[in-house]
């Protein structure tokens, strides 16, 4: 696929993640890839986001509030159509910092539908972490159109969309391990070693995902918000060498 347009998307909405996190993310993904790239924002604000991301309104879920406003809403990529865009599309969560070439994750198993990261927080167990897929338009409608009619029944059943996703698509591949990481789970070091360690990149890696706290923002600056209790265990050293990838 060489030449083919790579094709990347991200969602932005609400005030959690300010315009710097699209620009540095295009930044990355730009540095990693070759060839021609089209790079999209579904976002409900694209002030201050940089002229080379095609910002496009940020599609809605139809279900109650407030879940409608956190990860569930990723769930509108799975429609039947989206405005503009057809073919595979590699998506990636605004808190992700890519620190190694992206190409392969257009080349690899191009049959396959939807491929995911393994989610570490619980590996083995067949679920995916919806920060770093790549889908095919259109190809699984079934999970968008299910959910607002079924919602009470699949938010009891399964609580986070990714377990959702990964529960009802009818394919579904992982990324080869080393490729997608998660910051706590593979960088930090264990206790107490954190106390005098910094996180590490793992060898191989390519993408770093940070669900939930620290953020990329505050693990540079060696911040784990947490309340008071948690803080002996919730420690990180500042993490510099995030800045050397996470920037625009």
């Amino acid at each position: 696929m060489g030449h083919t347009m790579k094709q990347v998307v991200c969602m932005k909405w609400g005030p959690l993640y300010p315009a710097d996190y699209v620009n540095k993310l295009y930044g990355m993904v730009r540095r990693n890839t070759q060839g021609p790239l089209r790079f999209v924002c579904m976002t409900d604000d694209a002030h201050g986001v940089r002229d080379e991301v095609e910002c496009i309104p940020c599609p809605e879920v139809d279900v109650p509030p407030p879940r409608n406003r956190t990860g569930w809403r990723k769930i509108a990529v799975w429609a039947k159509e989206l405005p503009g865009m057809q073919g595979d599309w590699l998506f990636l969560d605004l808190d992700v910092i890519v620190t190694g070439s992206l190409d392969v994750f257009f080349d690899y198993e191009p049959q396959v539908s939807f491929i995911v990261m393994q989610n570490w927080t619980q590996p083995g167990r067949g679920i995916g972490n919806t920060s770093v897929f790549r889908f095919r338009v259109g190809a699984h409608p079934y999970i968008y159109d299910r959910l607002a009619p079924e919602f009470d029944e699949i938010y009891r059943q399964f609580r986070i969309e990714q377990t959702y996703i990964s529960r009802t698509v009818s394919e579904m591949k992982f990324w080869p391990d080393e490729w997608c990481v998660l910051f706590k789970t593979h960088c930090v070091p264990p206790m107490p070693q954190r106390w005098w360690k910094t996180p590490v990149l793992p060898e191989g890696t390519r993408v770093v995902a940070f669900p939930g706290v620290p953020n990329p923002h505050e693990a540079v600056q060696g911040r784990w918000p947490a309340k008071w209790y948690k803080k002996f265990y919730k420690h990180i050293l500042p993490t510099l060498w995030i800045t050397d990838y996470w920037r625009e």
